[in-house]
């Protein structure tokens, strides 16, 4: 009689990087294990995946921006809605905390870290909204809907211009989505309700020379006259240090009247993998080799944002968008398959540059370098592409 043993691979974190890591794993450790059972659990201290890159959603509309995990794993995987908050990883053991405030510990033989990054944040006495999660984004909402009621009745020029005015600090990808999509639906609400949507102004402040510093300039042009031509204004070398009583002051000196302040201004690998005693670096990122092996600690794994993952050949960081975590998470799988089998593991390949860019509704741009050459799509294309790589990233089948 073969005696069967029971694996047992943690994965913590239900982001991009987290749900791509339980698929791969269920793929390749899972069907390719023998004398051994996989049991494979997910660790989230949410009920939900949080289809992070949408957050511009909540901020324009109702539009639901996450999944139960349950319905993206309706079998093959345990779920556990709780906060690790803990790690031994000399006995294998990691400690968590559920919803109830009740402790908790589990025995693993694999661990796989991907608990993501979090959202950079101005400090609180620089004023404005930060764009961080659901709350803050329909609070936003609120806020934009209410000045636009409130510019309805004001008579004063001046004061109404004002509360006709956002001004959006921080002019990376979500920056740029974001305002094009508070352009497209502020103005048609405008219009709606008896206001010139002309009078709508959006400002998108990027510190700056250009837009997409991770491309060609000719993208970041493209992307400029994309944006303004759906009414957004675009100031460079402009940082934002601060918003006070509505009024925005520059890095330039210059001052704007606006009636929203709102930051975006990118991410942060998650603080919370410091308090679980991995080794990171001075940014927060935690150290692993090419085969995502964190520094030090057998059979634990880290992946998605909140890992420092290297190109061994090039020697550049891998990016912190969700084709990146979706990419290590397919490798990882074949990765553990191949440490527990003694075979040779894959190691880390940087993902070819891609980047999509939404620009409202049924608009958008793509870029992508292969082999040489520099490829741009825009227009509706761009769009449909931009939304399948956001579908494909959310695992919703096409």
């Amino acid at each position: 009689m073969i005696n069967v043993k029971i694996m047992t691979c943690v994965v913590v974190g239900g982001g991009y990087a987290g749900i791509h890591a339980v698929t791969s794993i269920q793929k390749y450790v899972g069907t390719k294990l023998t004398k051994q059972t996989l049991r494979l659990i997910l660790i989230e201290k949410n009920p939900y995946h949080l289809r992070k890159v949408l957050l511009f959603k909540p901020v324009i509309g109702e539009e639901e921006i996450t999944i139960p995990l349950k319905k993206l794993f309706p079998e093959g995987v345990e779920i556990i809605q709780a906060t690790v908050t803990n790690i031994q990883a000399e006995n294998k053991r990691i400690h968590f905390q559920d919803n109830l405030s009740k402790e908790h510990c589990l025995d693993y033989d694999i661990l796989v870290l991907a608990v993501g990054s979090s959202i950079r944040k101005p400090d609180p006495a620089q004023g404005g909204m930060t764009l961080s999660d659901i709350e803050s984004a329909r609070e936003i909402q609120k806020k934009w809907r209410a000045n636009l009621n409130k510019a309805k009745r004001e008579q004063d020029i001046a004061l109404r211009t004002e509360l006709l005015t956002i001004a959006v600090a921080g002019a990376g990808i979500s920056g740029m989505e974001t305002s094009a999509e508070l352009a497209h639906h502020i103005r048609r609400d405008a219009k709606t309700i008896g206001i010139d949507p002309s009078d709508v102004k959006i400002v998108l402040l990027n510190s700056h020379p250009r837009l997409f510093q991770e491309g060609p300039a000719k993208v970041g042009r493209a992307l400029e006259q994309a944006l303004v031509q759906r009414g957004v204004t675009v100031k460079h070398g402009s940082k934002v240090l601060k918003e006070e009583g509505g009024r925005v002051t520059l890095s330039t000196g210059e001052r704007l009247s606006v009636g929203l302040c709102i930051w975006t201004l990118g991410l942060l690998p998650n603080p919370f993998i410091k308090n679980l005693g991995m080794p990171f670096t001075n940014e927060g990122g935690v150290i692993v080799d090419a085969y995502y092996r964190v520094k030090g600690l057998q059979d634990v794994y880290c992946i998605g944002d909140c890992a420092l993952v290297i190109d061994p050949t090039s020697g550049k960081p891998d990016g912190k968008t969700c084709k990146e975590a979706s990419a290590q998470a397919a490798r990882l799988g074949r990765i553990i398959l191949a440490d527990k089998k003694g075979g040779r593991a894959p190691s880390h390949k940087s993902h070819m540059e891609f980047f999509c860019i939404a620009l409202g509704p049924d608009q958008g741009i793509v870029w992508l370098r292969r082999w040489g050459m520099n490829m741009m799509i825009s227009g509706k294309l761009g769009w449909f592409i931009r939304k399948w790589t956001w579908d494909i990233a959310s695992l919703i089948k096409q």
